[in-house]
């Protein structure tokens, strides 16, 4: 729930969800309630279960999805089925949506699953929304996501940040991964933020915080970091990717994961710039779940501990 370190609108309410699946922001207000991100599709019975809980007899009216990676809107089917809830996406990815183009939205290029959604309308960057009776403003959020968006909110100086800044960081840089432009994009988002009044961050991974200054100097060293070695940024993708497929399998032997790794066209992306063979790389990656305490590892085989 609200992390006590914050304090927020009485109509704001912030479920913060394990680190695979992003946090979720609920509105409530007299006239609408609203859901900003709906987590992992192994995660959307409980990500239903906590919006029936804090909803009761009311219904979910508006789902916004901050982008379209798995973690983030993983949970929008079964509140669409639940609510008929409107849905908006950003508007980058809207055709791919209508279309359920799964290859265009990473899916497939991921491992990773999405239960098909739809979406009611579009959110394009400048424009501006009601949610919990506050005006939030609609920010271009590209580096970790090229279609990513982030709201702000003026009178309150809360930024609902999703990957472009976490306490810690942000999340993986994917445009770099098939080397397109995203360590430059990442830098902009960083100024932007930084441009702003920003009172609390509620991140789309970890705690809401306050201490924005510090947040934003850890995520410029850490953007320095991967973009003077891009394999850095590679090696970590490749293992969070090898995280989530965990996360939906439940385990996976090693050579199994060599094959999906070959499958998967980001995955397969990263690892090409890795300088190691595959199963060597698979090896180590998995050494390093099970040191963070995110596997298990018998023999052969990698279980989730999640």
């Amino acid at each position: 729930m609200t992390d006590t370190r914050v304090s927020l609108p009485p109509s704001m309410s912030v479920f913060e969800r394990g680190w695979l699946s992003s946090n979720n922001i609920l509105f409530v207000d007299e006239g609408q309630a609203a859901l900003v991100d709906s987590g992992y599709m192994s995660h959307a019975e409980q990500t239903l279960a906590l919006v029936r809980h804090a909803l009761g007899s009311r219904k979910l009216d508006l789902l916004i999805n901050t982008h379209l990676h798995s973690d983030h809107c993983g949970g929008n089917a079964i509140l669409q089925r639940e609510y008929a809830c409107r849905t908006l996406v950003p508007v980058a990815d809207a055709e791919a949506v209508a279309a359920w183009d799964e290859e265009q939205l990473t899916y497939k290029a991921t491992g990773q699953q999405c239960g098909r959604f739809t979406a009611d309308g579009a959110l394009s960057p400048g424009e501006r929304l009601q949610l919990g009776g506050l005006e939030w403003q609609v920010l271009a959020a590209p580096g970790h996501d090229p279609h990513s968006l982030i709201l702000y909110c003026t009178s309150e100086a809360i930024l609902i940040s999703a990957d472009a800044l976490w306490e810690n960081g942000f999340g993986v840089i994917f445009p770099e991964l098939e080397d397109a432009s995203g360590f430059a994009e990442q830098a902009e988002v960083l100024q932007l933020i930084a441009g702003l009044d920003v009172r609390v961050v509620i991140p789309g991974h970890g705690a809401p915080f306050s201490n924005v200054a510090a947040a934003l100097d850890r995520a410029h060293g850490r953007l320095d970091y991967l973009a003077a070695d891009p394999r850095r940024n590679a090696r970590n993708a490749l293992k969070v990717m090898m995280a989530f497929l965990l996360l939906e399998k439940r385990e996976l032997s090693l050579h199994g994961l060599q094959g999906l790794v070959r499958q998967n066209r980001i995955m397969w992306a990263a690892a090409q710039k890795l300088d190691a063979p595959v199963a060597m790389l698979i090896a180590t990656l998995a050494a390093e779940l099970v040191q963070a305490g995110a596997a298990t590892l018998d023999g052969d085989r990698l279980l989730n501990a999640r």
